[in-house]
């Protein structure tokens, strides 16, 4: 395939710090997070959500503890959960310290509701002792005081002078261990704050446009905010932040990536709108293959085109082409070469057998060459 430059993103450069056992910045895939819903301390309810959760995909988990008895329920959390456990701190520091006991993996404090300076150092001392990693999250909804009063609202000049003060003060503890967001809820100030505060420290960020809204416009705003971001090769963790199950941010954050190529999980469809040439009901079976196709994480990618238009021209991009023809006979490609035809009645499992097959090929194909490099060593 030939270069395509117009394709390339150049990371910003971050330096990389550790949440538990999953790297972020650097050279680390950006990962994919979500926060709880539940009531922290009902353990089980919070336990088989994250596993939702870490079941389609997500590197990190965030989950709430404004109470003592949330911090104390956090410990059974952290050693059911399979990914790292970030407790969500707002107002008592003292819960980042029970946090930080419990095996909290990181702490998210709000450095404008935390209290005072030295409140943040305490929860600084607490995370050194126990290993935690720190967020600095700035939210445009509630900077301190005297920044609003400098600025007379939120702004991306008091957002990442909020956060640079933040930063010195861990520095100035010798932590280095933390990362940093400047949300908003507004596209333009969020992506103003992020451009400004990648210029001016080489800190990892946790990108998000917080509370963006209900499923299909929260994903819309995401994407927008989100996308720009990344495209200019900012930040290195995402949360898209939805009024809608955790799972469904999870999912929506692997969509963003994958279609930015930067980060591939499962299988990527990519369908025409339909119209009255489709030789099958395009909406309907995609529909149906992504359902059928969910528990698919091989990356690989699935053209699903109603008539013979651009059918041939995507299936030769494709691992996987279905075009729509005559007859209720539909064309399959293969590594993008004409195959086998389909007809109605086959259509759906045919193509799920063959993702399947394709799928279990290319993951033999790995494990072989993995075999391959260990015996070399």
């Amino acid at each position: 395939m030939s270069v395509r430059p117009w394709r390339t993103i150049v990371r910003r450069r971050s330096r990389q710090i550790m949440l538990g056992r999953v790297p972020v910045g650097g050279d680390a895939p950006i990962t994919v997070q979500t926060m709880t819903n539940t009531p922290t301390e009902d353990v089980k309810a919070t336990v088989d959500q994250i596993r939702r959760c870490e079941e389609v995909g997500a590197d990190i988990i965030r989950v709430s503890c404004p109470t003592e008895e949330s911090t104390r329920a956090l410990r059974q959390i952290v050693r059911a959960a399979r990914v790292p456990i970030v407790a969500d701190i707002h107002f008592h520091y003292r819960r980042a310290l029970e946090a930080a006991d419990a095996g909290a993996a990181g702490l998210r404090i709000n450095p404008g509701n935390i209290g005072s300076m030295e409140r943040v150092k305490e929860v600084v001392r607490a995370a050194k002792a126990n290993g935690c990693a720190i967020r600095i999250g700035v939210n445009a909804g509630s900077l301190e005081k005297h920044l609003l009063e400098k600025y007379g609202e939120p702004c991306p000049e008091a957002l990442v002078e909020s956060a640079l003060e933040h930063a010195k003060i861990l520095e100035d503890c010798d932590f280095h261990n933390f990362k940093i967001s400047v949300k908003a809820s507004d596209v333009f100030l969020a992506v103003a704050a992020y451009n400004e505060i990648a210029a001016r420290t080489d800190h990892p960020l946790h990108l998000g446009i917080t509370e963006a809204g209900g499923l299909i416009p929260g994903t819309v705003k995401s994407s927008i905010g989100l996308g720009m971001l990344l495209w200019a090769g900012i930040g290195d963790t995402i949360r898209v932040s939805l009024s809608a199950e955790p799972e469904e941010e999870v999912r929506v954050g692997f969509h963003i990536l994958k279609s930015l190529g930067i980060r591939a999980r499962g299988v990527k469809i990519v369908s025409c709108p339909s119209c009255a040439r489709q030789g099958f009901d395009v909406i309907r079976t995609v529909e149906i293959l992504e359902r059928r196709l969910a528990h698919i994480t091989t990356p690989l990618s699935l053209s699903v085109l109603g008539c013979v238009v651009n059918g041939p021209g995507e299936a030769r991009e494709t691992d996987i082409g279905l075009t729509g023809g005559g007859n209720g006979r539909h064309m399959v490609y293969l590594s993008g070469v004409t195959d086998h035809q389909v007809t109605d009645e086959r259509l759906i499992d045919h193509i799920v057998e063959l993702v399947e097959r394709k799928a279990a090929e290319i993951e033999a194909a790995r494990a072989a060459e993995s075999a391959t490099r260990a015996a070399a060593e």
